[in-house]
């Protein structure tokens, strides 16, 4: 009688063990793209000729629809799925006198790496408030320098040496997020299902939020148009 007894209790422990693990499981994907659209069009007369001219020769007008590194990602804390791993690493490296990747996000806690592949010295320093540092001079001889990132938010980094070398760190709140290709798609896994506040993210425009539903399984599409037309007018 115990032994049918204990073999009831282990069935019944098994069950609620795939029970938990299915729960543990249940995932969304959101996709979907983001672009960017210009200033709205304005009755001033078309003044292109003008760019012709030697005065404004370094005057580079934008191209709204070859705008890249876009960022998706939710904008909210959320539970820490792989607590206890080994934290996150990433790397920005400096060549040909620029920071690849130019957009970078990441989790926060997520420890970047700096290697100088150039046979120049380069520095590499923030000021902004989310992380503030100085890596100093080095070049390729020397060992990359790491800094690991604990608190979310924008970092723009510089080198105090080249005035044109500049990148972007987005620090964020959870891993739930995505760099749209170059066509601006995106693909965000392994959501948990739930209402969140989806951002769509890029340097020169202002950002736009969507409230979504991810579902237990299978997607939800989202698009994103950034552009000027929510700043007030003046």
């Amino acid at each position: 009688m115990n032994h049918r007894i204990a073999k009831i209790a282990l069935l019944l422990g098994l069950t609620g063990m795939g029970l938990a693990m299915a729960g543990s499981l249940q995932a969304g994907t959101i996709t979907g793209t983001i672009q960017a659209r210009g200033a709205p069009e304005t009755s001033e007369p078309d003044n292109s000729d003008a760019y012709q001219s030697h005065r404004y020769k370094f005057a580079e007008r934008i191209d709204y629809d070859q705008l890249k590194d876009f960022v998706v990602y939710i904008d909210q804390p959320m539970p820490d799925r792989a607590a206890g791993q080994p934290p996150p690493a990433a790397v920005v490296k400096q060549m040909d006198a620029m920071f690849v990747p130019h957009i970078l996000p990441i989790v926060v806690g997520t420890t970047v790496e700096w290697p100088n592949e150039d046979d120049i010295y380069h520095n590499v320093f923030s000021m902004s408030e989310t992380a503030q540092f100085d890596l100093g001079l080095y070049d390729r001889n020397h060992p990359a320098k790491r800094v690991t990132f604990t608190k979310p938010g924008r970092v723009d980094v510089f080198c105090a040496i080249h005035t044109k070398m500049h990148c972007i760190l987005l620090v964020l709140p959870n891993p739930y997020f995505a760099l749209a290709d170059s066509r601006g798609r995106f693909v965000i896994k392994g959501v948990p299902p739930g209402v969140y506040q989806l951002r769509g993210w890029h340097e020169r425009l202002p950002s736009q939020v969507r409230e979504i539903t991810v579902p237990e399984q299978g997607e939800i599409k989202v698009d994103f148009v950034l552009g000027l037309g929510g700043l007030p007018k003046y």
